[in-house]
Formats: structure tokens, C-alpha cells, sequence
């Protein structure tokens, strides 16, 4: 299992990203939709499923927040409680993700599993830098990454 290259983060922050969306359809559902002009946010709360052609995320509350260009200038996405991320290949759950896409990071923390038909990779944070396409799976202080992988 290639993690180094993790397409699913990937795909995930890509279609967070503005021109992303301009391309392609993103469906958001979600029990409320609330935009706080005040604090720059536009909250997607209960239930929160979005649908892209390549990822599915599902999560209890997803906040967008934005600068001074409106929607159009996203600073950070951040989907928590009991997230997870699916593509026909790959899934990854955790407790939060947060994806700025100023940094190119996302952050996968909290209870964080990815697998594919090739294994799976448990640790406490998954890290992703789109811009070195560099993965780093880390443990909470004391504990272990630990992976389980199928030879072929």
C-alpha cells in the first residue's frame, strides 16, 4: 500500500478547493447550513454528507471558513465527529479533518484508519502535505502506528 502518495487525502482536499468546485458538481446535504458572515463561516451541521464524482465524506459538522474574498478565498475546511472519507479504492475515518488549503496540509487526527484491499494503517494522526506529496502516520505519546499488509 502506497501511503506516500495517499490519492484519497488527495482527492479529498482537492475538491475542498475553489477551483475544484468551480469544475465539478459537489452535492452537500445536511440537516442545517448555516453562513455566519461575523465569523467568516459557513457551517454544515448533522448528518453532513458531501457527494464529488471521486470522494464521498460523510461527518456530524463540516465548517468552512473563509477571508476577505467571500467563498471564493477559503482559509480551512474542517469536518469532525466520526469522519470518514471513501473513493472506490480507499477509506479513511478518524475524529477530525482539517485541510488548509494555504498550506497544502490535511490533517486526519484522532483514531485514524485508512485501508485498501492492500491493508490498513491505524495511528493517531495522518498528516498529508499535497505539496510534497509526503504521508506521516504518528502515534499518540506512548503508543504505536501499527499496519497490517497483504503480500501478493
Amino acid at each position: 500500500m502506497n501511503f506516500s502518495r495517499f490519492a484519497l487525502i488527495a482527492v479529498f482536499a482537492g475538491f475542498l478547493s475553489v477551483p475544484a468546485l468551480a469544475q465539478t458538481a459537489v452535492q452537500i446535504s445536511a440537516d442545517v447550513f448555516t453562513v455566519e458572515e461575523g465569523t467568516k463561516e459557513a457551517v454544515f451541521t448533522g448528518n453532513v454528507v458531501i457527494k464529488h464524482p471521486t470522494v464521498n465524506v460523510w461527518a456530524e459538522k463540516v465548517v468552512a471558513t473563509y477571508g476577505e474574498g467571500g467563498t471564493s478565498d477559503i482559509r480551512s475546511f474542517e469536518a469532525t465527529g466520526k469522519v470518514k472519507l471513501e473513493t472506490d479504492e480507499q477509506t479513511a475515518t478518524g475524529d477530525r479533518a482539517v485541510f488548509t488549503p494555504g498550506d497544502q496540509l490535511l490533517r486526519l487526527t484522532g483514531n485514524v484508519e485508512v485501508s485498501n484491499t492492500a491493508g490498513s494503517v491505524q495511528a493517531q494522526e495522518l498528516v498529508v502535505n499535497l505539496a510534497t506529496n509526503v504521508s506521516t502516520f504518528s502515534a499518540s505519546q506512548g503508543g504505536r502506528v501499527t499496519g497490517v499488509f497483504t503480500t501478493q
